[in-house]
């Protein structure tokens, strides 16, 4: 079982390290990184099925993950380096001149955990897509997990992908929507509506599951577990996870305006003072890439 209060006390530290590391660069998108705090948390922590301490792009016989919408790159590193990918200490050197942290996950700094570049929105689905088939060809019953945003639903190709999904049967892959109903320039419905989402995935033949408190550990770690016993029966699975844009912080949440928008001395003081320090906060030592060059 779940210990819920630990992945919560996680939580918490990894929430401190998205606001640092935005800080400490003066750049980032702390919004969505806040939101999917407990999603990232439970899936590293709890319910992938992943090698812990060894890292190969192969990734045969595990879990894999795509991060579709990389601008959301603090939480992911935060959670890879707790995860014991990379130093923690690491962190500080997010988006800063040859670190392998860079603003969007890549690939030609030979980052652990990272497997394809992303931040081209519109894309993760489809590379999702092709890892799930490769572990069907291998025999390799292990699950593909991919993130997108829900702004991102407006890219095309997240519908040609979705169409291919449901024809080819690829039922060893789970993507989760982050349906926090903002964008960069202001709350989805006003730049694009989405619509009735559930009935647009259903509709291109995936199974649907709405998660309402993507923001509770326990509800999050309960239905990612539920959509994992899913897999495997022909369909392709969506969560659709519904979060609050900067949560954590109070005055970040709900908001589009801190989307990419990092906090200044001031407001992280503010922002820290909410948040428990649980695991450590790492030293700031943005220089740590070249020292171990």
């Amino acid at each position: 079982m779940a210990d819920i209060s630990n992945l919560t006390r996680i939580a918490s530290q990894v929430r401190r390290d998205i606001l640092r590391q935005t800080h400490f660069c003066a750049s980032g998108h702390p919004g969505g990184s806040l939101g999917c705090t407990e999603y990232f948390v439970a899936l590293y922590f709890e319910v992938m099925d992943y090698k812990k301490g060894t890292f190969t792009m192969e990734g045969k016989n595990e879990d894999l993950f795509f991060l579709s919408n990389g601008h959301i790159s603090p939480v992911w590193y935060s959670v890879l380096a707790r995860s014991g990918f990379f130093p923690v200490v690491e962190l500080s050197t997010f988006r800063h001149i040859n670190s392998r942290l860079q603003g969007h996950p890549a690939t030609h700094e030979h980052l652990p955990g990272i497997r394809t570049a992303s931040g081209s929105l519109g894309q993760g689905i489809s590379v999702a897509l092709g890892a799930a088939l490769e572990k069907r060809l291998d025999g390799d019953d292990k699950i593909i997990w991919c993130l997108t945003g829900d702004g991102e639903l407006q890219e095309g190709q997240i519908w040609e992908a979705a169409l291919f999904g449901a024809h080819q049967k690829v039922d060893n892959l789970i993507v989760t929507v982050d349906w926090n109903g903002q964008q960069i320039d202001g709350p989805t419905k006003e730049v694009m509506a989405l619509g009735d989402l559930q009935a647009k995935w259903e509709a291109f033949g995936w199974e649907v599951t709405v998660l309402e408190k993507g923001n509770d550990m326990a509800a999050v770690v309960e239905t990612m577990q539920a959509v994992k016993g899913k897999t495997g029966k022909g369909k392709p699975q969506v969560i659709l996870m519904k979060t609050a844009m900067g949560k954590g912080v109070d005055f970040m949440e709900g908001t589009h305006h801190w989307h990419g928008k990092a906090p200044n001395a001031e407001q992280l003081e503010n922002a820290l003072g909410q948040l428990e320090e649980t695991l450590g906060d790492y030293p700031y030592n943005p220089n740590y890439h070249a020292q171990h060059a």
